[in-house]
């Protein structure tokens, strides 16, 4: 699951680059859109890896 994080963070990375810098030009809303929906997984990733651990430690 960390991996997961770390390749949304990636992409989530990548997507804002791309759209709010105007790299992409024509593509840049679509990238701030990919950027946030990247950035939700990230963030929903980090919730379940952190209930998981409190579980273990149980």
């Amino acid at each position: 699951m960390v991996r997961w994080m770390f390749i949304f963070l990636a992409l989530a990375l990548i997507s804002a680059l791309l759209g709010f810098t105007g790299i992409a030009g024509a593509a840049a809303s679509i990238a701030q859109v990919i950027f946030y929906l990247f950035l939700l997984s990230l963030i929903v990733s980090i919730v379940i890896v952190l209930l998981g651990r409190k579980n273990v430690n149980r």
